[in-house]
């Protein structure tokens, strides 16, 4: 039977609904501060390879060479003075250069009770029984929905699923209390950690920010030590999980022999829309239940029993340019209403910080070879004029999973496209999209949990991270496994029906 074209006429102009094309254009600026970033953060690297080779030399020197070269010291006290200086020097250069390696323990993801769920009938019913949408915008949600890429199992509070809904400050502590303590249980009881033990809690949720702080509920909760330093990131949008881990990874550098407790959550009671503005009534049909809690470590003891290792973070923020800085907003509509309003810049803006990102991760990841073809196509089109298309490398060869936050369908459509990866490469997205819908900053973690379900991950693997958000933000973070994954031995959000994905999402009409 044909499929009938759904009517697009109602829906609303936000954007075209692509991304730029990465080929059109790149800045020679950001390519600048990506070596830029290279070098002042990353000297040890350059000091490695000598320390080795200077390893290497003496290894082959036989005994009589040794004895040779004793000799020669023992009668010059100045040599002997200048090759211990000279060692001593490269020695602390190579340790104080160094960062201290940050290791990912274990992740734990929420996986919220049955009665949570919500399928699209039930959404459609709850919008219904509100009394407060338009017929005209009833439908519009129901054509959202069908293109969203989300399923029938999504998972929202009781809160919003009642008739009639029953938003209020008491059901919201109750959902970010059962969100966190849900995936801090699950964490602990993964990693068998002392609670005393944490000495860094940080906790980010966009839109809900109460007094005491979500930071200081988990402390009251389980007790935690009175010297723990604590914080709390608020209005940061869907990027905020990796800014907290890049957080986490600074605070982690300056103080030894820690463990850092990440939580990325988003708060939905207090933040549904009930009026008729289309341009805030599309987060509804998106944002769903979700949280995650990552446990972080600095000491070398927890590299064997660490899952991964943080090598690189990259944090790009538009926020100087007014209109990426509007174009995801918090504000009342014509009613008083509140919501989240939705430019028609947003994928537009949303490409440019995206492209400045991986302009700016690429020399810190990218394979000799595929960074002088960057360079050489960039050199011909800059200094020689020549007409061609900037050289778009192969980040595959840079990582073997993406973890692409899971914001909307059309945004993984374009960045499968501009970034050539395979439906394999983008299957994480699209099932955690599917299964659980945009959970905002612990998307990623749906996602990783996913593939670690499947069994992808092997020892050495390299996982790339990417979100944006509001301000406008795109970040990303560069892990690599320690060790093979194995399935049987994890318990996460997946494991119960992870033989059922993937599933076939039907190819849908674009929203014009």
């Amino acid at each position: 039977m044909a499929e009938t074209k759904p009517n697009t006429d109602s829906l609303p102009k936000l954007s075209s609904k692509r991304l730029p094309d990465f080929k059109q254009s790149v800045k020679l600026k950001y390519v600048r501060l990506g070596y830029h970033y290279l070098i002042t953060h990353g000297m040890y690297l350059f000091l490695t390879p000598l320390l080795g080779i200077i390893a290497a030399q003496a290894s082959t020197f036989s005994l009589h060479d040794l004895y040779v070269l004793w000799g020669h010291l023992r009668f010059n006290l100045i040599s002997v003075i200048l090759c211990s200086a000279f060692l001593v020097f490269l020695s602390t250069l190579y340790f104080l250069s160094r960062p201290s390696p940050v290791y990912l323990l274990n992740f734990a993801c929420y996986k919220p009770e049955e009665a949570c769920k919500c399928s699209r009938q039930t959404f459609m019913d709850c919008s219904k029984s509100r009394g407060s949408f338009t017929e005209e915008n009833l439908e519009f949600q129901q054509k959202i929905l069908e293109r969203s890429g989300l399923g029938e199992s999504t998972y929202l509070p009781k809160a919003v699923t009642n008739v009639p809904p029953n938003p209020s400050m008491a059901e919201a502590r109750k959902e970010a209390e059962t969100v966190m303590f849900g995936a801090i249980d699950q964490l602990f009881a993964k990693t068998n950690l002392k609670l005393k033990d944490i000495g860094i809690l940080i906790v980010n949720c966009s839109l809900f920010n109460p007094t005491p702080s979500l930071s200081a509920m988990i402390v009251n909760h389980y007790k935690l030590r009175g010297n723990i330093q604590s914080y709390n990131l608020g209005g940061m949008g869907c990027s905020a999980g990796l800014i907290s881990i890049d957080l986490a990874r600074q605070l982690l550098q300056s103080n030894p022999n820690s463990y850092a407790l990440v939580v990325s959550m988003e708060n939905i009671t207090l933040n549904w829309y009930f009026g008729n503005n289309r341009s805030m009534l599309v987060s509804n049909c998106l944002f769903r239940m979700g949280g995650a809690a990552i446990l972080l470590s600095n000491r070398w003891s927890d590299r064997r029993r660490s899952k991964y290792q943080l090598l690189h973070t990259v944090r790009t923020h538009k926020g100087a340019d007014d209109k990426c800085y509007a174009c995801v907003t918090q504000e009342e509509d014509d009613n008083g209403e509140i919501g989240v309003s939705l430019s028609k810049d947003l994928m537009a803006v949303a490409g440019d910080a995206l492209k400045t990102n991986i302009t700016t991760l690429g020399p810190l990841v990218l394979p000799m070879s595929e960074q002088l073809l960057f360079m050489a196509t960039l050199v011909a089109r800059k200094l020689l004029k020549m007409k061609i298309k900037p050289y778009i490398p192969n980040f595959k060869l840079a990582f073997e999973h993406f973890c692409i936050h899971a914001g909307g369908r059309a945004v993984l459509d374009e960045l499968e496209k501009n970034l050539q990866l395979s439906e394999w490469h983008m299957e994480p997205s699209r099932m955690t999209l599917y299964r659980f819908g945009n959970t905002s900053s612990s998307s990623l973690w749906y996602e990783l949990a996913y593939t670690e379900a499947k069994g992808r991950i092997g020892r050495g693997d390299r996982i790339w991270q990417i979100a944006f958000g509001s301000g406008f933000k795109c970040n990303s973070a560069v892990w690599k496994a320690l060790k093979r994954v194995k399935p049987a031995e994890e318990k996460n959000p997946w494991m119960d029906e992870i033989d059922s994905f993937p599933v076939t999402i039907p190819r849908v009409a674009v929203i014009n």
